[in-house]
């Protein structure tokens, strides 16, 4: 295991003599080594963000690659959705939807509506009656399930599946986590703009907030961490997410991924003001007691000091996690190259790190 100390934009962090805010710092450096240490992977960075300076450790079981690993751009998976939402929110903003359409309204023009239409805002809020994957998702996938069951589904498949899914629950009655639903959400948002996904997310989102190393895409051999199974050795392709873009597509360096999250921290001033201002406020309730607080993207946690937000997500072969606390004015990203398993530490580890920040 190796660890790096890094102030953005990558100059070396010099402590100066000791004080009680470097005192601070080397706690934070040793619980940031301790976390790493935890989370048994080839490749594991775990990076903080703390009132406007940033802290990185990495390590991991494999040999340290060519390209130092806080530089690498990892696959996010399902964290990707915080991306889409924001989208989505600064759209609403600059008045180009309201988050009221029926989503397939926008996808098929004159198509007979649906008695209970699904709308926007409730693809992004996982309460349109959506499963988590359409119905005929397995059967595509399950030839290439360890490789490449997503890029097996492309994006007019997934839209017709939608079209054609007939809901048991009233949209806006239950919620249900879905990446079906979030798909959908990036293919109307596509369509109403006349825009590929991929597009509007770079020109509304990555540029505004100047995230020049994330894409949806791999790039050039060795700019890209590499997966891994379960087993934490055999290497896993890099994700295609087919028609599962919005859903799942981004991969960032953990640098950018903390530059988006201070973003949330600290809107005022940012191209993109409003909109990160509005999805940090909650917009449903659920469970018992509505003790289950979500934002338009984020899941939000009570603390002592006040709310917590965060996503985490997985793809074949990495696992990444995003989260802030807007009262302790930090950031956390964690990312590494091994999928999920049973009794897996990652996401506990990462959430317990800023839990207690």
């Amino acid at each position: 295991m190796s660890g790096r100390t890094v102030l953005w934009p990558g100059q070396d962090l010099d402590l100066g003599p000791p004080s009680a805010e470097g005192a601070d710092e080397g706690v934070l450096g040793g619980q940031l080594a301790a976390a790493v240490e935890a989370v048994d992977a080839p490749d594991v960075v775990f990076a903080v963000s703390r009132r406007g300076q940033r802290l990185v450790r990495c390590g991991g079981t494999a040999p340290p690659p060519a390209c130092p690993r806080e530089e690498l751009r990892y696959e996010i998976g399902s964290a990707t959705k915080t991306f889409t939402a924001l989208l989505l929110t600064e759209l609403i903003q600059r008045g180009v939807v309201t988050g009221a359409e029926p989503a397939g309204e926008l996808l098929a023009p004159g198509r007979p509506a649906p008695r209970s239409p699904v709308t926007l805002a409730h693809l992004v809020t996982h309460t349109a009656g959506l499963p988590a994957l359409p119905s005929d998702f397995y059967a595509r996938a399950l030839p290439v399930w360890h490789t490449n069951p997503y890029g097996r589904y492309p994006a007019a498949r997934v839209v017709d599946a939608f079209l054609r899914h007939r809901g048991r629950h009233r949209p806006g009655t239950r919620w249900h986590y879905s990446n079906f639903g979030v798909a959908v959400l990036g293919h109307a948002l596509a369509t109403v703009t006349n825009t590929s996904w991929e597009d509007l997310l770079s020109t509304r989102v990555l540029q505004p907030l100047g995230l020049g190393d994330t894409a949806m895409r791999p790039d050039e051999p060795g700019s890209d961490a590499v997966g891994h199974r379960r087993d934490g050795c055999t290497p896993t392709p890099a994700f295609e997410a087919g028609g599962f873009q919005a859903a799942g597509a981004v991969r960032a360096t953990p640098h950018d991924l903390l530059a988006f999250l201070e973003g949330h921290l600290r809107p005022a001033g940012s191209p993109l003001e409003g909109a990160l201002g509005a999805v940090r406020r909650p917009v449903l309730r659920r469970g018992l007691g509505h003790r289950h607080v979500h934002t338009v993207g984020w899941f939000r946690h009570p603390t002592a000091g006040g709310p917590l937000y965060f996503h985490s997500g997985a793809t074949l072969g990495q696992q990444a996690f995003l989260g802030f606390r807007p009262d302790t004015a930090t950031a956390l990203v964690a990312v590494c190259t091994r999928r999920f398993r049973a009794n897996d530490p990652f996401v506990a580890t990462a959430y317990g790190l800023l839990a207690g920040a």
